[in-house]
């Protein structure tokens, strides 16, 4: 056995300790989430995010081997700062709602991860699983503000398009805000219909798509950046689709299987507008692969 390899094994082992101890100090806080996530469409996407997270670090496992060594006190800051966080939340318990105090709790757990590993295994290995790592800050349950500002922006511009698409398809429509007017149907966009599930669905697949499938930075942003103009697009066709099958085929649509379970399938169509988007920039980008080899080969 080789010095490189007790000291990396003594690593290891302190990062499990840190692991154990974040369990101890966010032990409450972390059912709760978990809780939370079982019970609230909003926060589905949460039980997805540690199994998905571990994968990545898993793929990177011989990378973060081959960087990994202690990373001094820039670790140490990290959980400092988390440890103060978790008391600020444990002494504000009163004058924070229930909801953003567990926001700022499992916050702090996520700084606490990063310090953890900033500490046993350095900079360079906190840079190999950058993203991993920072998918973590989706585990947290956004504050309640964000979540109500978030879902108030689904509900209103998926009844703008789907107005949209009900004029395309010379339908009379009238909107009023988050209600809209066809013959024979009045359609309130309610928070349910914003589809929140499936748009967060949506965006960590592209998330996780982006990372695995494309290499420069400004693909990747486009590509996440698409991400809320279909999830828009699929409410509104899902809002489309169902009025129009119970306005013109049964009404059973209305109240029917369609409506209460049918995200799936819509979500199915925006994932593979996600796939055909990459495609066409995995393209581009081996053509510029290719391309700049041939350049360079000419001058």
């Amino acid at each position: 056995m080789t010095t490189h390899d007790v000291v990396g094994g003594n690593r290891h082992i302190v990062l499990f300790v840190f692991v154990v101890v974040s369990a101890l100090v966010w032990w409450r806080p972390l059912i709760t989430n978990l809780e939370l996530a079982m019970t609230s469409d909003a926060h589905t996407h949460i039980i997805l995010i540690p199994p998905l997270s571990i994968s990545l670090i898993y793929l990177k496992r011989k990378e973060l081997g081959a960087v990994s060594k202690y990373g001094g006190w820039s670790g140490l800051v990290f959980l400092a700062a988390a440890l103060l966080l978790r008391l600020f939340t444990i002494s504000s318990r009163g004058d924070l709602s229930s909801g953003n105090q567990l926001s700022l709790n499992v916050f702090a757990f996520v700084i606490w991860c990063l310090g953890a590993v900033l500490l046993c295994c350095g900079l360079r290995a906190l840079q190999t699983i950058l993203f991993p790592l920072c998918l973590l800050f989706l585990f947290v349950p956004p504050p309640e503000q964000l979540l109500a500002a978030t879902i108030g922006f689904l509900q209103h511009s998926s009844a703008w398009a789907s107005s949209m698409l009900f004029r395309l398809a010379k339908v009379p429509v009238v909107r009023d805000g988050i209600i809209l007017s066809i013959p024979g149907l009045d359609i309130e966009v309610a928070q349910e219909c914003s589809s929140i599930r499936s748009s967060m669905m949506l965006m960590i697949t592209t998330l996780v798509v982006a990372y695995l499938s494309l290499n420069s930075w400004w693909r990747r942003c486009l590509l996440i950046a698409a991400a809320v103009p279909l999830s828009v697009a699929k409410n509104a066709v899902r809002i489309f689709t169902i009025a129009e099958l119970g306005t013109r085929v049964d009404p059973g649509y209305l109240d029917g299987r369609l409506h209460h379970n049918g995200g799936v399938v819509f979500l199915s169509l925006a994932i593979i507008a996600v796939l055909a988007i990459v495609w066409l920039l995995r393209k581009n980008e081996l053509k510029r692969t290719i391309a700049t080899p041939q350049e360079m080969g000419t001058d």
